[in-house]
């Protein structure tokens, strides 16, 4: 019967940089001797680990995957563990050697300011490591947001009343770690998409060499130039050949 084994030490999910070193630990009692192995699985694969057949599986952060522990014992009994996740992060926040990190939860992705429309989904994202994997809570001008307690915060409909200032707590048995706080603009109506392109356009010419060039030849007050329209052109050449973009009008 499954009752036969009882698994008393589940393994835990973490969440850790690239490289760090750890094992995930599994105990169970039996009334004969246990036998263990253990799976992981990686983008819906699920294989058996050649040699992983100890209680204690010694893991060195390669790739996120998901692991779980098959207990067996002589009468053909078996159960498995919970699947726990090891979350593998490729940046390690500044200034944390990872030999000196008990655990703690540490931020290595705090959430951006947001401007969205009213009825438009709201997203804010956040990612701490920690050991055991740290657990979110999501706070909007201090307030504790019941329902928001993952890396992304997520509101399908977004109304007036979402604005404010969210941050969101990492924790787990080692501390906590805040992020930080982000502005949120909930509005009516947002510039339409054709004023933001020209937004756009104004700052990547204003972050290059721009030179507007005016040709005149029709004065109310003065005899006609004699060639303007020549000198635009000729000009325009050479300050394209010094890097300009160069815009000529004509009149």
């Amino acid at each position: 019967s499954p009752a036969a084994i009882a698994i008393t030490e589940q393994p835990v999910s973490v969440s850790v940089p690239m490289g760090y070193s750890f094992s995930l630990r599994c105990r169970a009692e039996g009334r004969t001797s246990l036998q263990y192995q253990w799976f992981c699985q990686h983008q819906s694969v699920c294989r058996e680990i050649p040699g992983a057949t100890k209680q204690d599986l010694p893991i060195t952060a390669q790739q996120t995957q998901l692991y779980t522990c098959r207990i067996n014992d002589l009468y053909r009994n078996a159960v498995f563990s919970n699947w726990v996740k090891v979350e593998v992060h490729q940046c390690v926040a500044r200034g944390l050697p990872p030999r000196l990190w008990r655990g703690e939860p540490v931020i290595v992705l705090n959430p951006t300011e947001q401007r969205v429309e009213v009825g438009k989904p709201l997203q804010l994202q956040c990612a701490a490591m920690g050991v055991p994997a740290p657990t979110y809570q999501w706070y909007r001008n201090g307030n504790l947001l019941e329902q928001q307690k993952k890396k992304k915060l997520w509101v399908t409909h977004a109304k007036v009343s979402d604005s404010g200032t969210y941050l969101c707590c990492a924790s787990n048995s080692h501390g906590e770690h805040w992020t930080n706080a982000v502005d949120v603009h909930i509005g009516k109506t947002l510039p339409p998409p054709e004023h933001l392109q020209l937004c756009r356009l104004v700052f990547l010419l204003a972050t290059g060499k721009i030179a507007l060039l005016v040709g005149n030849n029709h004065y109310q007050h003065h005899p006609n130039l004699m060639a303007p329209i020549t000198d635009v052109f000729e000009l325009s050449l050479l300050l394209e050949q010094l890097g300009f973009q160069v815009v000529s009008l004509l009149d």
